[in-house]
């Protein structure tokens, strides 16, 4: 990963500021991470302390993080014995990507006591546990580790703490030139002055402590490959580590992948984005991924539900198209009846068929009717009648029927859309449509109770680059508001055409063509379409848009549009200034 040691130290670099700080508040946002809320002289701070199997992580952050009602029991333990703490120390342990907070706090008694908060930053074996450096007694962890998962340390309460293994590698912060030799004689294959860039970098990795695949692959291209170069880059860039002079950055490659880290990534080509803090380079780098992991995992159980009941009406199309073909046989089956009619003198009972003469041909040809042979020839007739008219009446049912089913999985895949843009606040209003529709059981102990819906929800609002205010809908319930209570009757509403996506409303009629542009670019955005090109997207005056009597959240009719053809460019959406407000 891209948080090696030297990340980690300068990070812990960057939080030696912290020494003295108050922990005022401890909040648990989400099962793996735990956010510190600090005061110190003159300033506040949140600290974010991550175990997430693929994220974990320290650093500052200007993130919001919307916090569970009740606390877990782990974020209830922190409050007891660090909450009102003073920071001590922060250290970490060699160039291993773990680190520990000291916290001075007063006990039940009013004793002072230190509590040491150790983050180990180890992949899916990440885990933050809180233990006494005294004893070694473990308090808790926010991820237990019985003796069935590891048997070399076990993380539960009670328990003695034990450290990570050491991996046995060298320190290559005081490493010679002889001892950096010797460790990649390995990769030298005879050729000392060109080596395998593969090999030299697995050297590195293999020999060294705190180096990753990524900081070894930059230095190996900075040395071209050559053993000879590469001892001086080495040397150069832990001298640069041991006098804590770091260049933090993201590098965006065109193939949308982004990687960090505290120097220059030379190697690769793309988007470089600099930084003054490694922790503004981390809050950066994780902040859109941690937010839309959070969102897939509180919508998990969501997208499985719309997905399986879209598959059931998929299916129940299917179905009702096969009944049409049948009903469009109707005028067969009153055709064999009224032949019957004409011929009932030529049936008796226990005839399989029948032929007759087909009055309805030019040329009269014999027609074989099949027959019964259990019932009598005028409950044959009867039989091919009453199938006549079942069929004729069927025929508009089941169409209405394909009707209703279609607009269902339209409603479906409008939902759907509306989670893959949805953010953590989003959630709730979206859950809170499906229990109306019936899709999902209200959450309530009182049998029937139903939550109040925010009459006034939170929207995403743009600005043009002509000043003009565009809102966007991004789920049913807010598209609802902004078409049918947001809207005047001049202002401007936008839409994919035939396509799931939000309703955007440009306010007023003082915009030009470049906001128009702007704003369909949006509905575009944020639609079903927004990795195509070309997208249409339907514009009009909302006074001509209507939500029918009875409709699904979300569906409207509208007339007097006009189609603009646009392409969805993430980078000019992200530059144009939004806020999420309650308008």
């Amino acid at each position: 990963m891209s948080l090696d040691g030297f990340v980690t130290r300068a990070l812990t670099h960057e939080l030696q500021a912290l020494a003295g700080a108050r922990i005022h508040k401890i909040y648990q946002p989400t099962e793996n991470e735990i956010m510190l809320h600090l005061r110190g002289q003159g300033f506040g701070k949140r600290l974010l302390l991550s175990a997430h199997p693929s994220m974990p992580r320290i650093h500052f952050t200007e993130q919001t993080w919307e916090n569970p009602q009740e606390p877990p029991m782990f974020c209830m333990l922190l409050r007891k014995h660090c909450e009102g703490g003073i920071i001590e120390q922060i250290r970490q342990d060699g160039l291993e990507r773990v680190v520990e907070l000291d916290i001075r706090h007063r006990d039940e008694l009013g004793d002072l006591s230190i509590k040491r908060l150790t983050l180990e930053i180890m992949g899916r074996h990440s885990n933050l546990i809180l233990h006494d450096p005294n004893t070694g007694t473990i308090h808790d962890g926010i991820r237990h580790v019985t003796p069935a998962i590891s048997s070399h340390r076990v993380v539960l309460p009670g328990v003695t703490y034990v450290a990570p293994p050491a991996q046995g590698k060298s320190d290559p912060l005081a490493a010679t030139e002889a001892e950096f030799a010797a460790a990649i004689a390995g990769a030298n294959s005879g050729d000392s002055e060109a080596l395998a860039p593969r090999a030299l970098e697995q050297a590195l990795v293999a020999s060294f402590t705190g180096i990753s695949p990524l900081l070894a692959k930059e230095l190996a291209y900075r040395a071209g490959g050559s053993s000879a170069l590469l001892w001086g880059i080495f040397h150069g860039v832990m001298a640069d580590f041991r006098e804590q002079r770091y260049e933090p950055a993201i590098v965006e490659t065109p193939d949308g992948k982004t990687s960090f880290s505290v120097i220059r990534l030379t190697h690769l080509q793309g988007k470089e984005t600099a930084f003054g803090s490694i922790h503004e380079c981390l809050d950066a780098y994780y902040g859109d991924k941690a937010e839309r992991d959070l969102v897939r995992q509180r919508t998990t159980d969501l997208a499985r539900m719309l997905h399986n009941e879209t598959v059931k009406n998929e299916k129940k199309l299917e179905k009702l198209a096969e009944t049409l073909l049948e009903a469009d046989e109707a005028d067969k089956y009153r055709k064999y009846g009224e032949l019957l009619t004409a011929h009932l003198h030529l049936i008796r009972r226990g005839d399989k068929s029948v032929e007759v003469t087909d009055y309805y041909e030019d040329d009269q040809p014999q027609l074989a009717i099949p027959l019964d042979p259990l019932l009598a020839p005028n409950e044959n007739l009867q039989r091919y009648f009453r199938k006549y008219g079942k069929l004729k009446n069927s025929r508009q049912i089941v169409g209405e029927q394909i009707e209703a089913t279609r607009e269902e999985i339209r409603y479906l895949e409008s939902v759907l859309q509306g989670l893959q843009t949805a953010t953590p606040s989003d959630i709730e209003e979206i859950r809170e449509e499906l229990m109306e529709q019936g899709y999902l059981r209200f959450r309530s102990s009182r049998k029937g109770a139903k939550k109040k819906r925010n009459d006034r929800p939170f929207l995403l609002c743009y600005t043009s680059s002509e000043g003009v205010p565009i809102y966007v809908g991004k789920n049913n319930t807010q598209n609802d508001y902004v078409t049918n209570r947001l809207g005047q009757s001049n202002d401007t509403w936008l839409h994919t055409k035939d396509i799931p996506g939000s309703h955007v409303l440009i306010r007023g009629t003082g915009y030009g063509d470049e906001t128009l542009r702007e704003a369909a670019m949006l509905a575009a955005y944020f639609s079903k379409a927004k990795e195509s090109s070309g997208v249409p997207v339907d514009y009009t005056k909302i006074r001509l848009v209507r939500k029918p009597n009875g409709a699904k959240p979300g569906f409207v009719i509208y007339e007097g549009q006009k189609t603009l053809y646009v392409t969805p460019d993430e980078e000019a959406v992200r530059a144009l200034p939004s806020v999420v407000k309650q308008p």
